[in-house]
């Protein structure tokens, strides 16, 4: 209850709607008959449903059906939204950061369906990893070592609830393992430990969320920010002052949806659920995804949209690093490195 009361509270804070946990899929309306739609999300998108992709589908399903559709949106960080959704708030559509945070809900026994079976293994978007700069880049930051020199303050979330920072650390860690892109040699384990203890030692503010670390980097905080590509992408089309780099060696991200099965069997919501995560892999949700920076998952799309999307030298994936099982065990677990790594620079080590 701890979660749905909160993500409640945000939520009629900011949109003003009524009981959230009880929505249901069909409300009264007489000749103009609604639907309710209760999306979470992690807060990096929030721009691309709220302004395009939202309102597009909303003229849709009018037309398709006939009907409104009302859709009430919560934005959190992905792992907190995620364990909101296992405590209790009962959103319909899930589009989170990551895998695991999608697994969490399985595991819960909330989503039944096999939601990979979906186009692009049920990804939305792509994004990579990369290092954003103070304009002009001041300070000659152009790979991950330069992010563990003395003269340098960083920034990016923390795995503890964002989604985000678990891509940052990854990236980071698999830049040092030197997996990917045809590599030939045997992983360097300690080498990429020591990159992460080196970036981690110099990482200034951890924020709960990637969207609120880029907000503290915006106030002037730091030299460098670890975060995703569509952000700072985003600020760019917006004529906003980060400039950023492609490491050599960075980490692609995929961003999955999925319905929640026991949510809209209960809310009766399963029709505009299913349609919404559909519409979200059509040509018109793909190419407003590029339009506030992120990759479509679509290589159709792709191949179409105008924004330049370069490939680093070195682009590997969660499957390099040996899938999301064992990443969250080597990592971020109760000995995992970055766990240890933490705790050494808490001691002083």
């Amino acid at each position: 209850m701890r979660y749905k009361r909160f993500i409640f509270n945000a939520l009629f804070g900011i949109y003003g709607f009524g009981v959230l946990a009880a929505a249901s899929g069909c409300g009264r309306g007489g000749d103009n008959p609604t639907d309710t739609l209760l999306l979470a999300a992690y807060t990096v998108p929030k721009e691309a449903y709220e302004r395009e992709i939202i309102p597009t589908f909303q003229r849709h399903w009018q037309q398709k059906k006939g009907r409104r559709v009302v859709v009430q949106q919560s934005y959190e960080a992905s792992g907190a939204q995620s364990r909101a959704v296992v405590g209790g708030f009962e959103a319909d559509v899930v589009a989170l950061s990551l895998e695991g945070d999608v697994d969490r809900i399985v595991e819960a026994g909330l989503i039944t369906h096999d939601w990979h079976a979906r186009p692009w293994n049920g990804y939305i978007t792509r994004s990579l990893v990369v290092i954003g700069t103070r304009p002009d880049n001041p300070k000659a930051i152009l790979d991950w070592a330069d992010l563990a020199r003395p003269d340098v303050e960083v920034l990016y979330p923390n795995p503890k609830t964002s989604g985000g920072a678990m891509w940052c650390v990854n990236a980071i860690w698999g830049a040092g393992l030197g997996v990917g892109g045809g590599a030939t040699a045997a992983p360097d384990s300690a080498g990429a430990r020591a990159l992460v203890k080196g970036i981690q030692a110099r990482v200034k503010v951890m924020d709960k969320s990637g969207r609120e670390s880029v907000t503290t980097f915006e106030r002037g905080i730091g030299d460098a920010l670890v975060t995703y590509e569509n952000e700072l992408l985003l600020r760019t089309m917006q004529g906003r002052a980060i400039s950023f780099v492609i490491p050599d060696a960075t980490i692609l991200i995929e961003n999955p949806v999925a319905v929640v099965d026991r949510n809209v069997d209960k809310h009766g919501s399963r029709e505009v659920a299913e349609e919404f995560v559909r519409f979200l892999h059509e040509e018109q949700a793909q190419h407003a995804f590029a339009h506030y920076g992120f990759r479509p998952a679509s290589p159709k799309i792709m191949k179409e949209v105008s924004v330049h999307f370069p490939e680093p030298a070195r682009l590997f994936t969660i499957a390099d690093l040996g899938g999301w099982a064992q990443v969250r065990e080597t990592l971020y677990g109760e000995d995992g490195v970055w766990t240890e790594v933490v705790q050494e620079l808490a001691r002083g080590r």
